[in-house]
């Protein structure tokens, strides 16, 4: 193939382009945020402790390629819908806080062969053009039956085959006529097939409400699909995104504020505070899975394609959304946790570490996110939140502050009848904590502590904050929002077991 040819010149070239940063962002950011990362990893390090690591699993190469159609088979066309090479990409990443990313490019007619001999090579030159990311393999998969799901390939010698097998096989634009493929059939094989791998990729739904067309009003990702993809294969689709990538979609490239632009791409029905419905609907469709009793966690990536300075409607992986993983600086306990949920999302930097535990003092046992407590009715149960809000400036040179924190818990009732159902009645806010609540300490952590008295049955307790002080619930984001005066936190849930 034609683009075979120029494969070992243009990984060479790019063994460079780290460098290239420069003048590449609309201002020369120096960020006073202080992080915990480190910026060194190595697989046989058993020594280093867990810290919140920033990531994003959906990013876009110039291998997410167009199409020439006027050829049998179509020709790929490099940078046909994103632009930028991975070690450009990395570095970015690099420069906005992230210490792991997945490399996610969706396909196409044979575009199984694109991954394996051009974009494969280019992903392990950029790993050595900028060690301190993580770069994990991938794809955006053309899911059948729906429409996009990240896929995050383990780290391995066979991880360029294992992708290529599944995008290969499973892959719904992989064929030319690809409404062969797509069905939701096809989808639960392809899961079936995951499950028996050695090393288990992560399946994670993008973007899951985009095509809703009202709220509770969805058309090619349902709550009975995900639902079976989780029952399929429960440790590998784990969850969903639950703040969508093209939030730059209002900003015009000189950074005004485009009054028609609509947060996420979200034509049908919007976003709320930045979030999908599925995830910002107090006791909408996540609560309903959590409500189950199901693992099922939610994310925040960029989607980037082209940034909003290039035209397009992306920020650079990392400068407005992060999904913050708690785990060792390796890629096998990033993947692990993230598989299990360790896991909190912001936008915005608006905080940079949050714990939240649940602590039976009867017992003396303890739960953090992801994790499970067993309690009796009338032990006591205390809920502690800790988390940091930086005083340094954002990516936006503004020092956002967290207004408001919520409390937010469900009752967990067992599997629903209904396969449909998007709504968990029981959900509720327990508490409300404001500014005028807390002080920060000298190290920048806030902690907020109460009594769960009111849970005598089994729950889960999830922590959601925010800058937005008129919005007692994420509204509905109206066109030209700008996106960096609308910042939300979310935590996974801590499972209380009666």
């Amino acid at each position: 193939m034609q683009y075979r040819i120029i494969v070992g010149l243009l990984v060479t070239a790019l063994l460079t382009v780290s460098g290239c940063q420069s003048g590449s962002h609309p201002h020369s950011h120096s960020n006073s945020l202080t992080y915990s990362h480190t910026h060194t990893h190595n697989e046989a390090d058993t020594e280093q402790k867990p810290q919140w690591l920033a990531g994003d699993h959906h990013i876009h190469s110039h291998y997410s390629v167009g199409w020439d159609k006027s050829v049998n088979p179509p020709r790929p066309i490099l940078a046909g819908d994103a632009h930028y090479s991975t070690p450009k990409n990395a570095s970015m990443a690099a420069r906005h806080g992230l210490d792991w990313m997945v490399t996610t490019d969706h396909g196409g007619p044979n575009h199984s062969k694109v991954n394996l001999e051009m974009a494969y090579p280019e992903l392990k030159a950029s790993r050595q053009a900028v060690p301190q990311v993580l770069q994990f393999y991938g794809m955006e998969l053309d899911t059948p039956g729906a429409r996009h799901s990240s896929l995050i390939i383990p780290h391995s010698d066979e991880e360029a085959h294992q992708l290529f097998h599944i995008e290969k096989h499973y892959n719904r634009r992989e064929v030319l006529h690809e409404i062969t493929r797509d069905k939701e059939s096809l989808m639960l094989e392809a899961l079936a097939d995951m499950q028996t791998h050695t090393h288990k990729p992560v399946v994670l739904a993008n973007h899951p409400g985009r095509t809703a067309i009202d709220l509770g009003h969805y058309t090619k990702v349902t709550p009975r699909e995900l639902r079976d993809w989780h029952d399929t294969a429960p440790d590998i689709a784990i969850g969903m995104e639950g703040a969508p990538g093209h939030q730059a979609n209002a900003i015009n490239p000189d950074g005004s504020i485009d009054p028609t632009g609509i947060r996420g791409g979200y034509d049908n029905f919007p976003t709320m505070g930045g979030f999908d419905q599925m995830t910002a609907r107090l006791g909408g469709f996540w609560d309903s899975m959590l409500g189950e009793g199901r693992r099922w966690f939610i994310t925040a990536t960029s989607d980037s394609h082209v940034h909003y300075t290039d035209g397009r409607t992306d920020f650079w992986p990392g400068e407005y959304s992060k999904t913050y993983v708690y785990a060792k600086k390796t890629y096998e306990s990033v993947l692990e946790n993230l598989r299990n949920g360790r896991v909190f999302i912001t936008t915005g930097d608006l905080i940079d570490a949050l714990f939240v535990t649940v602590h039976n003092q009867r017992t003396g046992d303890s739960a953090d996110i992801a994790e499970k407590i067993t309690a009796t009715p009338g032990d006591e149960l205390l809920l502690t939140v800790r988390f940091r809000d930086p005083d340094g400036v954002n990516f936006n040179q503004e020092n956002p502050q967290v207004n408001r924190v919520d409390v937010i818990v469900g009752d967990i009732t067992g599997p629903l009848a209904d396969r449909t159902e998007d709504l968990n009645p029981t959900t509720r806010v327990l508490q409300r904590f404001y500014a005028s609540d807390w002080q920060r300490s000298d190290d920048g952590f806030v902690t907020l502590t109460m009594p769960l008295r009111q849970l005598s049955a089994s729950s889960y307790v999830r922590i959601r904050g925010t800058t937005n002080t008129n919005e007692l619930e994420p509204q509905i984001d109206p066109p030209g929002e700008n996106p960096w005066h609308d910042l939300w936190f979310y935590s996974n849930p801590v499972f209380i077991q009666f």
